[in-house]
């Protein structure tokens, strides 16, 4: 697999790129601009470990496409930490999986990366309302690994809003077949200002829906299932508790646990 890394402006010049075959290596010496995106691609589709900014973990991901992160600025910042995408001096790579890493049963969830943007690698999650559209509420926030639920708003207290929207829908597309095993739900948990969801339905590309009861708690809470190969999940009837007050749930993080298919 032939990797590249560029660094392209807003007009669509290339700033900085890298190519090399199996791992490729990016530093950027300058501070970005408004405008800039980060690319990705790859001669063929494949699985990949990337880090494409150093201050955030690196992420596993089925690489299909040109991905593409624009650097966010001004309100879109606020839903990365601080030191995200800052500095004069940026380390970017990017290689081909390891076997070992492709047959490991994993989070097929979990892709940091993840932005309205994405296209190119996978998972990719998106939805039909995020509050206000503000970044902070956005469906990326639920499979960015930042699980940290005992408020709302800027990192790292991020999530998914859908701005009291009783037909909010979420979906995540993982790109190529995989095969599922257990989900896992954080839902935000900033109580008193935070309602709950007592239940919620998730359906599988293969047609499989599930009713899930919930409890309040800020705990994980884990749902094993039959193993399911699939392409996509959604995540949908959202029933919040009517006898609490605030018209608020949210949720921190989906985790869908398993395999690539065989």
């Amino acid at each position: 697999m032939q990797l590249t890394i560029s660094i392209v402006d807003a007009e669509g010049r290339i700033k900085a790129t890298a190519t090399a075959e199996g791992a490729v290596t990016l530093v950027y010496r300058q501070p970005y601009a408004e405008g800039d995106r980060i690319t990705m691609t790859s001669d063929a589709a494949g699985h990949v470990v990337a880090l494409l900014e150093d201050s955030m973990a690196q992420t596993y991901g089925w690489l299909d496409g040109t991905f593409q992160l624009v650097i966010p600025f001004g309100e879109k910042r606020i839903s990365y930490s601080p030191k995200s995408f800052t500095s004069e001096a940026h380390l970017l790579w990017a290689r081909q999986a390891t076997p070992d890493e492709i047959s490991a049963r994993r989070n097929l969830a979990l892709n940091v990366l993840d932005s309205h943007d994405n296209v190119g690698l996978f998972p990719h999650a998106k939805a039909n309302v995020e509050t206000r559209g503000e970044s902070v509420f956005a469906a990326r926030n639920a499979i960015d690994g930042c699980f940290a639920n005992d408020s709302h708003g800027a990192w790292p207290y991020q999530s998914w809003g859908i701005n009291r929207n009783p037909d909010a829908l979420w979906h995540l597309d993982f790109g190529r077949p995989v095969t599922l095993d257990e989900l896992v739900l954080t839902l935000r948990a900033d109580f008193p200002h935070d309602n709950w969801w007592r239940q919620c339905t998730v359906e599988l590309s293969d047609g499989s829906v599930y009713t899930l009861a919930l409890e309040k708690t800020a705990q994980r809470q884990s749902f094993r299932i039959a193993p399911k190969t699939v392409t996509w999940l959604e995540l949908k009837q959202l029933l919040k508790d009517e006898t609490d007050p605030s018209p608020f749930p949210a949720l921190t993080q989906l985790e869908a646990w398993g395999t690539e298919a065989k």
